[in-house]
């Protein structure tokens, strides 16, 4: 039997309407703007509203599809969500998602690979097509990493917002060549002690000594970091290009997780790619995690910047450590 190619045949995304700037975040640490530009990128980030969680994102992103493409919540097979902030433990964020957005025959599940999720998932959702098993796959990335940001931590507070991004994935048409192409995701445990939140789960389980502690936010040692996800980002992108029998210059896109501007930067040069093929926004969005690949992707669409045909190259690095690259051909021309 010829293999079932996958492919992304919708998209949409949800930036909460409260805006953080580097000049709010003066008032608040001892920072400067130039100092989160010159290091970071970011000049901004959106902040969610109180009271509103990950899931609401991810379905108010799904809302955004659902206006663009005319997708059918009743259609969705499955719907699988990348988050590291889930709105509770259980029920899983893809059942409240499912809820809100009326998918009634969908089933689901969160999946956990901090800033490398999106391509965690893009790569299990795909697996669900490719044998036949579903028709119809949402991947979601949404995360509210405001809900785990020590804002007295000039170190961690400047880099993360919230957002959430989705793709709708199907079976590709047998005359057309669109798909994923192929896709590398890794991990290394070492990451556990330069990248992790400590407090909530089984091992330090919530207490008044955890959070006076400050167990529950985000602690990253910045420069392991920093390294390991230059160093894995590009050979991963490398790698997949390498085996695919093609280069840099093959590749209409460059979509990299927008952590810092440095590591896209340094990603791109080790690629040889020219500015106009790498997507950067962080600058709007600040470190979103796992929504970082589909704003790129969406912002890209609508920008055209890509069009049906192009290749379009991937990859991410997060927490774990984890990390990995996807191959894509685009599949469709938008507006």
């Amino acid at each position: 039997m010829k293999e079932i190619r996958t492919t992304i045949t919708a998209i949409g995304k949800y930036t909460p309407k409260h805006i953080l700037t580097n000049f709010d975040f003066e008032k608040m640490v001892d920072t400067t703007d130039e100092w989160i530009r010159s290091r970071t990128g970011i000049v901004e980030r959106h902040i969610v509203e109180k009271g509103e969680a990950t899931s609401d994102m991810g379905a108010a992103a799904f809302d955004d599809m659902k206006k663009r493409f005319g997708i059918d919540p009743l259609d969705i097979d499955l719907i699988i969500v990348a988050t590291i902030t889930p709105d509770m433990f259980f029920p899983s964020t893809a059942a409240i998602i499912q809820h809100s957005i009326g998918a009634k025959n969908a089933w689901g599940f969160d999946l956990s690979a901090a800033c490398s999720g999106f391509l965690y998932a893009l790569a299990v959702g795909s697996q669900f097509i490719k044998t036949g098993q579903h028709k119809k796959v949402l991947v979601v990335g949404s995360d509210t990493m405001s809900s785990i940001t020590d804002y007295t931590d000039r170190n961690t507070c400047v880099l993360f917002g919230d957002a959430a991004g989705i793709v709708l994935l199907e079976p590709a048409k047998e005359d057309d060549d669109s798909g994923i192409m192929d896709y590398i995701v890794k991990m290394d445990g070492i990451g556990k002690k330069y990248l992790y939140m400590a407090g909530g789960g089984s091992r330090n389980p919530s207490t008044h000594e955890t959070v006076d502690k400050k167990m529950h936010y985000v602690y990253q040692e910045g420069k392991p970091v920093y390294k390991f996800a230059v160093n894995k980002m590009a050979d991963a992108a490398v790698e997949i290009l390498e085996r695919n029998s093609l280069t840099g210059k093959d590749i209409a896109l460059f979509v990299p997780h927008q952590a810092n501007i440095r590591i896209i930067d340094a990603c791109a040069n080790k690629l040889k790619l020219k500015d106009e093929q790498v997507m950067r926004n962080i600058d709007k969005y600040g470190n979103t995690t796992a929504a970082t690949i589909p704003l790129g992707l969406i912002e890209a669409m609508d920008e055209k910047r890509i069009k049906k045909g192009d290749i379009v190259l991937l990859t991410a690095f997060g927490g774990g450590f984890t990390w990995g690259s996807a191959l894509l051909r685009w599949g469709f021309n938008y507006g």
